[in-house]
């Protein structure tokens, strides 16, 4: 039987992906929505959340498809009303929260997924295979973009749990955390703040896992093509994996790639673990990306408007 989903939040990645990821796999079918400022033709639409859920019985599963802050209430309405709960990076504004979410899914026997699309690049996978024949010394990561082109007015990544440069850098760390065969550590962290915001426009980042270094430089304001990297030094050679996870090259020779099919493996993952009865809520990105606030040095730079 296929997998009614709901869809809550009509934002620009619901568009540009979970809309299609949901139309091309198998197994899983767009019920409804729930959006406050738009509909979709053909298919129930709804205000709000508690709207859909009280008109759709027939929905099994939500997608949470919008900004952290708030989300942990809709997040414990899904579960509440016995939904599966598939949400979207990060997963909420706290890990307490998440944690809490884990808790409540657990006692109602149902599934609960927290998505890192990235994971799901074409050529993550292969990496992760071959640095496990390897001894890793040294890792860095480059992850570069304009906010203004991938987030132009948006308020809310300036707010207290909108992460700043962290939600894409989260992407990178996610990425990192599913490729070593070794827990990663966060060491130093220094953040650039703009004057007037919350949350930071740059960081830079020193890790580890086990006895190997990992540098990483995020930053928000980069106005040229976007770099999104990560570098890998090991006994046996060099490799990069790049294009956000899409290519992972080695000696300058491309071993990996593929089509971006990231959202439709987030969605098929969903539905087999609704099958299964099981949950994915895997927080090594979040609690990395949380050390780092609570480690930090901070740095006020020059106001940035958005």
């Amino acid at each position: 039987m296929s997998l009614a989903v709901g869809l809550v939040g009509l934002g620009a990645i619901a568009r540009a992906q979970h809309l299609p990821a949901i139309a091309e796999t198998d197994g899983v079918h767009l019920a409804a929505i729930a959006s406050r400022n738009a509909t979709l033709p053909d298919l129930p639409s709804y205000p709000d959340l508690r709207a859909m859920l009280d008109a759709e019985p027939e929905i099994g599963a939500v997608s949470l498809c919008t900004p952290p802050q708030g989300r942990f209430d809709q997040a414990m309405a899904v579960l509440r009303a016995g939904r599966h709960l598939m949400l979207e990076k990060p997963p909420g504004m706290t890990l307490s929260e998440v944690e809490a979410l884990r808790e409540t899914a657990a006692k109602a026997g149902l599934t609960i997924f927290a998505t890192w699309h990235s994971r799901e690049a074409a050529a993550v996978e292969a990496a992760r295979q071959w640095l496990a024949a390897r001894e890793i010394s040294a890792i860095h990561i480059d992850w570069r973009e304009d906010v203004r082109k991938w987030h132009p007015g948006q308020e809310w990544i300036w707010q207290p749990g909108g992460l700043g440069v962290f939600d894409p850098g989260i992407n990178a760390l996610s990425i990192l955390t599913r490729i070593l065969p070794r827990p990663v550590r966060l060491t130093t962290a220094s953040l650039s703040i703009p004057q007037g915001r919350q949350t930071p426009i740059a960081a830079d980042l020193e890790m580890c896992a086990g006895e190997t270094p990992i540098s990483a430089a995020f930053d928000w304001r980069e106005t040229g093509d976007e770099l999104w990297r990560i570098t890998l030094q090991t006994d046996r050679g060099a490799a990069t994996l790049d294009k956000g996870g899409a290519e992972f090259s080695t000696d300058g020779e491309v071993i990996a790639t593929g089509e971006n099919r990231e959202y439709a493996n987030l969605y098929a993952r969903m539905r087999d673990l609704v099958r299964a009865g099981q949950s994915d809520l895997d927080l090594a990105p979040m609690r990395l990306v949380a050390d780092a606030f609570i480690n930090a040095r901070f740095a006020i730079t020059e106001p940035f408007d958005a």
